[in-house]
């Protein structure tokens, strides 16, 4: 049986080649995002390892920023005399660094990276722990001199002696280029501006005497924990301490958000590619032992039993996994280089040469591969093994052309019914975490039930579609919708494939035009400013910015805006940490804001605050309610609820409450804080293009910010939202490649099972040009199908989406009629590719071969 099993494989291994490239696909991918994941994970750990001093003296941090404030941490720099007396301390270092900060050349362009690395500037000293070495030049000694690091000096072609514009919270300061530091380590992507430290401290912070952190540097055979403890019986828990292991897990914790979003795309495009993969494989096995059903009556004739039989599918199908497996593992290393090469645009200077391939990487490849075309495979060898030797050498089709679909019908309509009612009750739900379980539990069994029934909607859908064939190809488009129509279950799975990735795309495109349609009726509801000044990437930015957006020749009303971290101690016992806006007075006449109690003055009055209705509403707060509220550095207070906003998506367009406050109160509580938006109405007698003219001439000094109106912010939201719809249109792209892979396998194996029938026709008058047409028409009707199904998927699982938004304040619903037309054009694009080689090959067949074929 294993000879058998073997030459069998051998035998077929050019129709098992498609279904391989399906396991090759989906194993590359899961492969490369943990070789990935796995070498960028292990290069950071070494750098954070070789780089983090001993123990890390910082400012303690009590509420976490949702939005970047500008507020920098800092501890008093003469904290560092008290911890170098401590037992266990060799040494200290004061640190000044300053992320997220701008930095221009003479041509006014950044020298940082414009795809989100940061720039960092901080103050030069050298320890066996640094991540950068002086390669040119000299340190810096004194105000107006600094280091940059070699490869932003390479990027953006610059040298000793040229000169910087860093644009830091206090003010503006140039600084001429003193000498060139490269890295020792991986580069980050970082763009890096080293200074002297007292310059740092004069310039960054605005303060001599302060500092955002001091590195203490353990003597000998003391431990870094030991530190730790002596540290903390000296300074009590008014600082935050991390040893260097601490820090490096930090920082590891923060990378892996980065991580996460790298390999969970890559692992949605391999559980895509497993999905699809699966249809393909099982009509792969299924048509291939239709069509062996004599060589298997032949092998049970003659002693062989049914265990016999399935043990020797499965082995086929165990060979094409490995097969499969040990391609898609060297596609995956492939592929995880190329993605360390694409960071490398990005600034991350990763190298192939320090690839990790864990244990676990070829342990997951061969169980997705492997596990995939087994249990794809299991069901037709189990229809092999039932098969009675008479019956096969009978030639009885072993896929069961006339078997009835009744329990097709049956399951797939209970499944359906449950997978509806999920929906249903996830449009009725009203949390929208209760919401988002239902809707994944629906997609799910809706899914199921459609790949369960949709051969029962073959033949309704299928006359449908061809039915004008008749009418316009003649006898070859009759006998194509016939040929679609022979076996259900062979064109429902065949189309299932196509269906998967169209119903995803139809689902999150209207998901996606929903939101873009919410964001542009939020965008009119809510903002009334002729124009907003903000960071490109939604930084704060230094005072100087606003002030030169004050000073524009055709400026008028000037409302400023600024993100102030709080936490707020509820009635319900509930502490919520979140980020208020705080706004100048004048708000109403830049934004428009509806209430449900008090309005503008009442909320931004100090002492006072405003914040969602429907929040204050879930924590029991009313207007006229006294909260307790913590901000940065421990400062608290208690300020009184003044009013309650009715803004549609307060939760989803803004912080977690929509609280916001006036300037008066920010200022008292967080007096360090930056700007991190500029509403500005034109002055008298000016129209909106002559100051946008004024405001960009104002700013050109500031590359950082951007000055938008409502169209441009509308542009912003679409672009972002973009992003998501060019990730859905990759899933496309690869469910259609993996689709017609699978049509070209089931027409290809379809035109060998009917090569005796294509001989008689063609021996009977059928042209090759016919015979052609036959074959393509016959692929245009099975993807036409495959992509409506899939489409009407699509449309169900998106208004379900679009309730959960709903939820969340997107309560606009639109549909992108385009893309769905577009979707159904293509698939006939689609189906006439997938049938050149197999119609090619069926007009090749010599007449009376195929006659005499058996």
């Amino acid at each position: 049986m294993l000879k058998a099993t073997l030459r069998s494989f051998f035998a077929h291994k050019g129709r098992l080649f498609l279904s391989a490239l399906a396991v090759v696909l989906s194993v590359a991918f899961v492969a490369g995002s943990l070789i990935f994941s796995d070498t960028v994970t292990r290069t950071f750990d070494r750098l954070f390892a070789s780089t983090s001093a001993d123990v890390t003296v910082t400012a303690k941090e009590d509420i976490d920023e949702g939005i970047p404030s500008g507020l920098v941490p800092t501890v008093p720099a003469e904290l560092a005399d008290r911890i170098g007396s401590v037992e266990g301390v060799a040494r200290t270092h004061l640190d000044v660094g300053v992320e997220n900060i701008t930095v221009v050349d003479a041509d006014n362009e950044p020298v940082g990276s414009t795809t989100g690395a940061p720039t960092i500037a901080t103050n030069w000293y050298v320890t066996d722990r640094s991540p950068v070495e002086l390669t040119d030049g000299r340190e810096p000694a004194g105000p107006g001199e600094a280091l940059l690091d070699a490869d932003t000096a390479d990027k953006k072609n610059l040298e000793i002696g040229d000169t910087l514009t860093v644009l830091a919270r206090p003010g503006s300061f140039k600084v001429e280029i003193v000498g060139i530091a490269t890295f020792t380590t991986t580069n980050p992507g970082a763009a890096l501006v080293f200074l002297e430290t007292a310059t740092a401290q004069q310039e960054l912070l605005g303060d001599p005497e302060k500092a955002t952190g001091i590195s203490v540097d353990a003597a000998a055979g003391v431990s870094d924990e030991q530190l730790k403890r002596n540290l903390a019986a000296e300074l009590g828990g008014a600082y935050e301490l991390q040893t260097a292991d601490e820090q490096a897990e930090s920082a590891a914790a923060e990378l892996g958000g980065f991580l996460d979003v790298i390999k969970y795309v890559m692992l949605g495009f391999a559980g895509i590619a497993v999905l699809v993969g699966i249809f393909l494989i099982v009509n792969t096995f299924s048509m291939l032992i239709a069509q062996r059903t004599r060589e298997l009556g032949l092998m049970r004739a003659l002693g062989a039993d049914r265990r016999q039989v399935r043990r020797s599918v499965l082995t086929e199908a165990l060979l094409l996994g490995l097969v499969g497996s040990t391609l898609g593992l060297a596609t995956g290393i492939g592929l995880a280089a190329g993605l360390i090469e694409l960071m490398g645009l990005f600034g991350m200077n990763l190298k192939t040469t320090e690839m990790v391939i864990g244990w676990g990487t070829p342990v997951a490849s061969y169980a997705v591969g492997v596990g995939v075309t087994f249990l794809a495979a299991y069901l037709p060898a189990r229809r092999a093994s039932r098969v009675s030797p008479m019956a096969a050498l009978a030639d009885v089709e072993v896929m069961g052309v006339g078997r009835p679909l009744t329990v097709r019908a049956i399951v797939g309509s209970v499944v359906g019914a449950a997978g509806a009612a999920a929906l249903v009750g996830c449009a009725l739900a009203k949390d929208s975490a209760g919401a988002g379980s239902l809707l994944g539990l629906g997609v799910a069994l809706t899914l199921i039930a459609t790949v369960i029934a949709g051969p029962l909607l073959v033949r309704p859908v299928i006359r449908v579609l061809g039915g004008a064939f008749p009418a316009v190809f003649g006898s070859v488009g009759r006998m194509s919708q016939r040929n679609a129509l022979r076996n259900p279950r062979r064109t429902g799975a065949t189309a299932a494939a196509l269906m998967v990735g169209l119903a995803l795309v139809g689902g999150l495109s209207v998901a996606s035009a929903s939101m873009t349609k919410s964001f542009d009726e939020q965008i009119d509801r809510s903002l009334g400013a002729d124009f907003v000044i903000q960071n490109s990437n939604f930084m704060p930015f230094p005072a100087e910015v606003t002030d030169a957006a004050k000073g524009a020749d055709g400026a008028g009303l000037v409302v400023r805006q600024r993100f102030v971290p709080i936490a707020l101690d509820l009635p319900d016992g509930e502490r919520v940490e979140s980020t208020a806006s705080a706004y100048e007075s004048r708000l109403d006449e830049v934004a428009k804001v509806e209430y449900t109690a008090g309005d503008t003055q009442a909320a931004l009055a100090a002492g006072h605050l405003g914040m969602d209705h429907a929040f204050a509403a879930e924590h029991g707060v009313k207007a006229g309610d006294e909260l307790p509220v913590e901000f940065p550095g421990g400062r608290k207070a208690t300020l009184t609820v003044g009013a309650l906003t009715d803004l549609p998506g307060s939760g989803t367009f803004g912080p977690q409450g929509g609280v916001f406050l006036g300037f008066e109160t920010a200022d008292q509580y967080v007096p360090d804080g930056q700007d991190s938006a500029v509403y500005i109405n034109a002055g008298p007698g000016v129209d909106a293009d002559e100051l946008r003219a004024d405001l960009e001439k104002a700013l050109d000094p500031y590359p950082q910010v951007q000055v938008r109106d409502q169209a441009d912010y509308k542009e912003l939201i679409r672009g972002q939202i973009a992003v998501m719809l060019y990730l859905v249109y990759a899933l496309l792209g690869l469910a259609i490649i993996i689709a017609v892979l699978g049509v070209i396998n089931t027409l290809a194996l379809s035109v060998v099972e009917r090569t005796r029938e294509i001989g008689l026709l063609r021996a009977i008058g059928l042209a090759r040009r016919q015979l052609s047409w036959m074959i393509r028409l016959e692929s245009v009707v099975i993807c036409v199908f495959g992509a409506l199904l899939g489409i009407a998927l699509g449309l169900v699982w998106g208004v379900a989406i679009q309730q959960v938004l709903a939820l969340e304040g997107m309560t606009a619903f639109a549909i992108p009629w385009g893309t769905m037309i577009a979707v159904v054009l293509a698939s006939v694009v689609v189906g006439l590719a997938a049938a050149l080689l197999p119609a090619l090959r069926a007009a090749r067949m010599n007449v009376l071969a195929a006659i005499a074929h058996e």
